[in-house]
């Protein structure tokens, strides 16, 4: 069973809120004894981990094969808002193979996001 997935971000703050616009809740935020921000989210039964390190910068592929999926509620209402917020719509809301709604997203990073109706 997976336990969780670690990343690196420049901005803690904007990476948690961001997540959180799409149902994550956080179970952890805080600074680690060598002085590194850690925040621990859980979205359903995963758990994403973030920590933003001095001088340590994070870098994504910018294809969309290397993602995080997740899967949202009303993804259609939901889309305009992550727009309006300033949320880079990578892939505009298609049917996915399966025949939901699929939209992909960047998170603050540059990290392709999945959200697929679900």
């Amino acid at each position: 069973m997976l336990k969780h997935v670690s990343f690196l971000t420049r901005d803690l703050n904007a990476t948690v809120a961001f997540y959180e616009t799409l149902g994550a809740v956080t179970e952890k935020n805080l600074t680690t004894p060598e002085g590194y921000r850690r925040a621990v989210l859980r979205l359903g039964e995963g758990r994403l981990q973030f920590f933003q390190i001095p001088e340590q910068a994070p870098a994504p592929h910018p294809h969309w094969a290397e993602h995080i999926a997740l899967h949202v509620t009303g993804l259609r209402a939901l889309l305009p808002t992550l727009r309006a917020s300033g949320i880079t719509v990578t892939r505009d809301l298609q049917p996915s193979p399966g025949g939901r709604d699929m939209a992909f997203v960047q998170d603050p990073d540059g990290r392709q996001v999945e959200l697929l109706e679900g």
